[in-house]
C-alpha cells in the first residue's frame, strides 16, 4: 500500500492528539479524585442477576469521567466536525448522562416500587375505583414491559431501573441511526461485508444500529466489574478503531479514537488492582455507545463482534445465565458475567483480567486482519 505524506501527517495529528488526551487526563485526574472521595460516590454493592453478591464496596465510582470529559473537551476544542463528531460525542454524553444518574442513585437514592404482574392483575379485579381500574388496564402493556425487563437486570435498587436505561438507549441509537440515514446520504447507508466488498442495505440499516448500539454499551458495562478489565479492553479496541478509521481515510474519527485511547491509558493506569477508583455506568455506557457508533460510521459494523468480543463474551453470558435460571431452572456458570465465574472457579482477579485481556487482543488482532481484506 502506497502511504502518502499527507497521510502520513494525518497518523502524526493523530497520535498527537492521543498523547495530549493522555497529557491532560494525567493532569486532571487528582482532582476527579478528591471530587469522588468528597462527595462519597463509593461504591456500596455490586449484583449479579443471578446472585446476590457484594464486591469492590468503598472503591470511589464514576472514574470514567476522567475519559469522557477529557474526549468531549478535546474534541470539542479542536475536533469539532458537523458531518462527523458532533453525533457521536451528543450520543457518548447522552448514555454518559443516563450512566451518571445510575451510578449517584444507587449511592444517593431510595428503594424504588415495582409491583408484581400479579398484584396489579388482582387490583384490576378488586380495587374500588373504576379510574384506578381503568387506568390499571390502560397501562398494563408498560408495566409488563418493566416486569420483564427486570429479568435481564441484576438489581432494581435504587438506581434507574432496565427498562428506563433501555428506552433511553434506544433514543441514544435512533439518533445514531437518524443521523446516518438522513443526514450523511447514501453511500453511509452500506456495511461493509468481510471478504466481499460493501452492500447497501437501504433501512435496514436503521434497526442495526439500534440494535449495536445497545448491545455494546450494555456490553460494555457488564464487563466493567474487575479492575483494569474494561478499560484494558477498550484500550486494545479503540486502539485498533484509529488503525482501520485512518486507513479508510476517516480523519476526523481518527482523531477522536486517539483522543480515547489517550484518555483510556490514564484511566487504565488509575484502575489496576487495586483501582484508585472505578469506571461507573458513566463511564462504560458512555464509553459503549460511542465505540459502536466509531465502527458503524466507517462502515465496520459486522466486525463489532470481533472488535468488542470480550464485551459481547461478558454480555453473552448474563443473557445465557438468565435463560438458564428462568427456563432451565438452573444455573449455566457459578456467577454471571463470566469473570466472575472465572473467579469462583479460582482465578485471582489479576489471572482473569490478564487472560481476558490476551483472549480480546487475539480476537481484536484477527478482526483488523479480515478488515484489512
Amino acid at each position: 500500500m502506497n502511504v502518502s505524506l499527507g497521510t502520513i501527517n494525518e497518523l502524526k495529528t493523530a497520535i498527537g492528539f492521543g498523547l495530549f488526551s493522555c497529557i491532560l487526563a494525567f493532569l486532571w485526574s487528582p482532582a476527579l479524585t478528591k471530587f469522588l472521595y468528597k462527595f462519597k460516590l463509593t461504591r456500596r454493592a455490586e449484583y449479579d442477576a443471578t446472585l446476590n453478591i457484594s464486591t469492590k464496596t468503598g472503591t470511589p465510582i464514576m472514574g470514567g469521567l476522567l475519559v469522557i470529559v477529557t474526549v468531549a473537551l478535546v474534541t470539542m476544542l479542536f475536533n469539532w466536525e458537523r458531518k462527523y463528531t458532533w453525533v457521536p460525542i451528543g450520543v457518548m454524553l447522552l448514555a454518559a448522562l443516563l450512566g451518571g444518574i445510575d451510578d449517584v442513585l444507587h449511592i444517593y437514592g431510595h428503594e424504588r416500587r415495582n409491583r408484581k404482574l400479579k398484584q396489579i392483575l388482582t387490583l384490576i379485579r378488586v380495587h374500588a375505583n373504576w379510574k384506578q381500574r381503568l387506568w390499571l388496564i390502560i397501562t398494563l402493556p408498560w408495566s409488563t414491559f418493566k416486569r420483564l425487563a427486570l429479568t435481564l437486570g441484576s438489581h432494581p435498587g435504587k438506581g434507574v431501573h432496565v427498562h428506563e436505561k433501555l428506552l433511553l438507549q434506544f433514543a441514544a441509537g435512533a439518533i445514531t441511526a437518524y443521523w446516518i440515514y438522513f443526514k450523511l446520504g447514501a453511500n453511509w447507508q452500506q456495511i461493509n461485508i468481510p471478504f466481499d466488498g460493501y452492500v447497501n442495505i437501504g433501512w435496514w440499516i436503521v434497526p442495526l444500529i439500534i440494535f449495536f448500539v445497545m448491545f455494546t454499551a450494555n456490553a460494555v458495562n457488564v464487563a466493567d466489574g474487575m479492575d483494569g478489565l474494561a478499560g484494558g479492553s477498550l484500550l486494545l479496541t479503540f486502539s485498533t478503531l484509529t488503525i482501520l478509521s485512518w486507513l479508510n481515510g476517516y480523519q476526523e474519527i481518527t482523531l477522536l479514537n486517539a483522543t480515547v485511547v489517550g484518555a483510556l491509558i490514564a484511566y487504565t493506569y488509575y484502575n489496576i488492582k487495586p483501582a484508585r477508583f472505578q469506571m461507573g455506568d458513566v463511564g462504560s455506557l458512555g464509553l459503549g455507545a460511542l465505540l459502536a457508533i466509531n465502527t458503524i460510521v466507517i462502515s465496520k459494523m459486522l466486525l463489532l463482534p470481533f472488535l468488542g468480543f470480550i464485551f459481547y463474551v461478558e454480555l453473552t453470558t448474563v443473557i445465557i445465565q438468565i435463560i438458564g435460571r428462568y427456563i432451565l431452572g438452573r444455573r449455566i456458570f457459578k456467577m454471571a458475567p463470566l469473570h466472575h465465574h472465572f473467579e469462583l472457579h479460582g482465578w485471582s482477579e489479576e489471572k482473569t483480567v490478564m487472560r481476558f485481556w490476551i483472549i480480546h487482543a487475539a480476537v481484536v488482532l484477527l478482526g483488523l486482519w479480515i478488515a484489512l481484506y
